[in-house]
């Protein structure tokens, strides 16, 4: 079991890679359109997109954290 200090770091791993996963996935269908070579193709962005959305996650999270404390009660 992961101690509950890593929870932030884990939350921003699973959601970075979820998100990158589904954006690579519809931005690779549109450029590319459905062939023998898109799940190739969608791999490769995948790892790109997630290598660059899990440390903006970790970065940009508690930016976005302030902003919806300032915009809820």
């Amino acid at each position: 079991m992961i101690p509950a200090r890593f929870a932030p770091v884990l939350f921003g791993l699973i959601l970075s890679g979820l998100m990158s996963c589904v954006v690579s996935g519809i931005a690779t269908f549109r450029a590319l359109g459905l062939h023998d070579g898109f799940g190739a193709a969608w791999a490769g962005s995948w790892m790109v997109s997630w290598a660059i959305a899990f440390p903006t996650v970790l970065v940009v999270a508690p930016l976005a954290r302030r902003i919806v404390a300032a915009l809820t009660r």
